[in-house]
């Protein structure tokens, strides 16, 4: 029962970013976290300090991570790049490769967006927490290069 408290306790502490959509460090932490839930939960050989340290260190980590992020040279480490999957109506195949993502994922998310025609494409973009973003418009606008700045071409 404690270990619940101390998990929720942490939790508002340090934000929701702990259970949000995840790059690959907030995921690889999630997965300690539940590990060590489980530990302390089911292990006699485990006290509940050791379970609190173990939570507590591994918020700190994220907390701190969190912080280093506003540095480009962190970012590049934890993280990965938003990658270009469609610009304009072309879809870029080496992209989806290097993304895993295969034409069928491509497609569903395009219907998630509405997009009724590939013309309505401005961008599509497998993101750093590997969601797909359907940036269109029926209208003949262009992307503002703010939205697209860290993207990779490739």
């Amino acid at each position: 029962m404690g270990i619940y408290i101390i998990i929720i306790l942490l939790t508002k502490i340090f934000g929701k970013r702990s259970f949000s959509k995840m790059s690959s460090f907030d995921f690889a932490c999630t997965i300690a976290i539940g590990s060590i839930i489980a530990s302390t939960l089911l292990s006699k050989s485990v006290s509940l300090f050791e379970g609190v340290f173990g939570l507590t260190t591994i918020y700190v980590l994220q907390g701190i991570t969190a912080y280093l992020r506003r540095f480009q040279f962190f970012r590049n480490i934890v993280d990965n790049e938003p990658l270009f999957l469609m610009k304009n109506d072309q879809i870029l195949w080496e992209n989806l490769k290097k993304a895993q993502v295969t034409e069928g994922d491509l497609r569903a998310k395009l219907r998630e967006a509405n997009v009724l025609k590939l013309s309505e494409v401005k961008a599509v973009i497998f993101e750093t927490t590997c969601d797909i973003s359907v940036l269109h418009s029926s209208e003949e606008l262009s992307v503002d290069d703010w939205l697209i700045k860290d993207v990779l071409d490739l």
